[in-house]
């Protein structure tokens, strides 16, 4: 695992992203890029779990964390799917030798939709947990605090901004961006998320343009918690394995 192989990766405000590089053991271009939630990291239980299934599986992954998030530059102040979706874009420059897939957890896999519908060199996109309604989960999970003095989920380091809540005002919804996404995508969703209905993949998946394929992970959470995070990675890398031949 490493975080050089593609040198420092900075975004367009010049904010160094920190990343870690799991390899392949096939040593194929494939490169599954590894996008996180909001108030997360690239090394939430989830994603690690994911990447070291997809090593198994011979495919290498870049998991990182957006800027203001972990070990990254930034002012989380800042961080909205507008920025890190700019951010993702920061990555695909430096990879972009690469046969890219994306990976994009809750707010990240927003971000997933803003950059493939307009990125052509994301040949896959895979949404866990997806959120649909941005302008929806604010008001549902911080609708009560008060921006520029509050938390999110009560993280002191995580403080409220109106630029966050401006920008998921703005994008609103990604559902109607989806009839633009004509690559295959895949959407994984637990039943029992409580911070991202499951309902949501089921409604993105029935705008979307290309070839769709929503797994329905009965009694898992939004963080695919506990065994869940395996059973999540088995379905990602079977579909991949799938799409790739």
């Amino acid at each position: 695992m490493s975080n050089t192989q593609f040198g420092e990766i900075r975004n367009e405000a010049g904010e160094r992203l920190d990343y870690s590089y799991t390899d392949g053991r096939d040593g194929g271009r494939e490169l599954v890029v590894i996008g996180h939630g909001v108030t997360a990291n690239k090394d939430r239980e989830w994603a690690v779990t994911l990447a070291n299934a997809l090593s198994i599986a011979g495919l290498a992954s870049l998991r990182f964390s957006f800027s203001g998030n972990g070990d990254s530059e930034g002012d989380f102040r800042d961080s909205c799917p507008t920025k890190e979706a700019e951010d993702l874009g920061a990555v695909l420059d430096a990879v972009e030798d690469r046969e890219l897939i994306y990976v994009g957890h809750s707010m990240g896999a927003v971000v997933g939709v803003l950059r493939a519908c307009e990125d052509d060199r994301i040949k896959l996109l895979v949404s866990l947990a997806g959120m649909v309604d941005t302008a929806d989960f604010t008001r549902r999970k911080f609708g009560d605090v008060e921006p520029g003095v509050g938390f999110m989920w009560d993280k002191p380091d995580c403080p409220l901004s109106q630029a966050f809540l401006d920008d998921m005002a703005e994008v609103g919804s990604v559902e109607p961006l989806a009839e633009a996404v004509k690559i295959p995508w895949l959407l994984v969703h637990g039943t029992d998320d409580t911070v991202v209905p499951f309902d949501e993949s089921l409604t993105i998946a029935n705008r979307a343009a290309g070839e769709v394929e929503v797994v329905e992970l009965e009694g898992a959470d939004h963080v695919f918690s506990g065994d869940d995070a395996g059973a999540m990675a088995e379905a990602v890398v079977d579909w991949l394995r799938a799409q790739l031949g």
